[in-house]
């Protein structure tokens, strides 16, 4: 879920075509979440095959990346490995929401409300080991290149941006700006019309980039303050302050130079203080486990492979996905032509 600091800091709307040539890191269970909450059924349900297997997943994979491919994006998916000790709690409350959410779902579908079943389908979405297998078998017949993290995924592809070895993260959350992204660019996977939540209404989104810097001057702050803020509004590591969102958050970490004289007038104030081990959280978001084992490089897609995959395996449209692959030629030629990826 990550931390809410839309608030306080400005992005601007970017087309897809002014990534071209660009390689972006993807924080891989972000996006994969993002398919597997969108592309559903009218009634809320995953699409599936044959087998009962989710494959929202694998179709969001294929067509965006394709899509991508098309506008001369170069992506890299960036998986998460083990999670930080005092991410535990978090999980454990993320895991009885999504049940409680399925309890609800059953009622919904009880009663026959395909608003609510659709809408407390997608809170109880989970990324099983499964799914993330079958996401990167997927990646890697596409060719696209993948990045196992030794923790955070979103946190390991800040710190590739950081390095100037890709972009810009690619995430719909704010963490990979804690971690130390230069560049953020939200909305990349659901580009497009997209409809309200519990409206009948719709809306056209595009892809969002949010500059560190420029941020960092604007409000007055350095990396290590706008974390000061974040663990004031909570993460996923911690609880926030009842009371404190980003804009109150601001003003208090610009009024103290001293982050124990902070907790000291939190505590007064609010009458609840921060977790005991806040020292070791900060000190994660601005130096973050990370790795310089990866290679960027596109291959070109074993496209049988694909098609068995897909079509054989998960019972896609042998013509839709035959079309997919034409596509997906024609944006590496054009690729090939502007420079060398093979």
């Amino acid at each position: 879920m990550g931390v809410n600091l839309k608030p306080i800091l400005s992005g601007e709307e970017i087309r897809l075509s002014e990534l071209r040539g660009r390689w972006v890191g993807i924080d891989a269970f972000n996006i994969i979440y993002q398919f597997l909450t969108s592309i559903r059924q009218p009634d809320g349900t995953p699409l599936i095959d044959e087998n009962g297997r989710i494959t929202s997943h694998l179709s969001g994979l294929f067509y965006r990346n394709i899509n991508f491919m098309e506008n001369g994006i170069k992506p890299v998916y960036v998986f998460d490995g083990e999670p930080p000790e005092f991410k535990r709690e978090t999980i454990e409350e993320r895991t009885t929401r999504k049940h409680e959410a399925e309890v609800k779902y059953l009622d919904a579908v009880r009663r026959g409300s395909l608003e609510e079943m659709r809408l407390f389908a997608q809170q109880s979405t989970s990324i099983t080991p499964e799914i993330v297998q079958e996401a990167k078998e997927l990646l890697e017949y596409m060719g696209i290149p993948i990045i196992q993290a030794p923790a955070e995924g979103e946190a390991q592809a800040a710190v590739m941006a950081s390095r100037g070895d890709v972009y810009a993260a690619v995430s719909q959350d704010y963490d990979s700006l804690l971690f130390g992204s230069p560049i953020l660019i939200r909305n990349l996977s659901i580009t497009g019309r997209r409809k309200l939540p519990r409206r009948n209404e719709y809306v056209m989104v595009y892809p969002e980039r949010i500059y560190l810097k420029e941020n960092l001057e604007r409000l007055g702050l350095t990396r290590e303050r706008l974390v000061w803020i974040a663990v004031l509004v909570g993460t996923d590591y911690n609880q926030g302050i009842k009371g404190i969102g980003p804009k109150t958050a601001l003003k208090l970490v610009k009024k103290y130079d001293d982050f124990d004289e902070l907790l000291k007038y939190v505590e007064g104030k609010y009458g609840m203080g921060l977790p005991y081990n806040i020292d070791k959280i900060i000190e994660y978001f601005l130096n973050p486990p990370s790795t310089t084992d990866y290679t960027l490089k596109l291959k070109r897609p074993d496209e049988n492979k694909i098609v068995d995959f897909l079509c054989e395996e998960h019972d896609f449209s042998v013509d839709r996905v035959e079309n997919g692959l034409n596509k997906l030629r024609r944006a590496l030629e054009n690729q090939i032509q502007q420079t060398t990826l093979f």
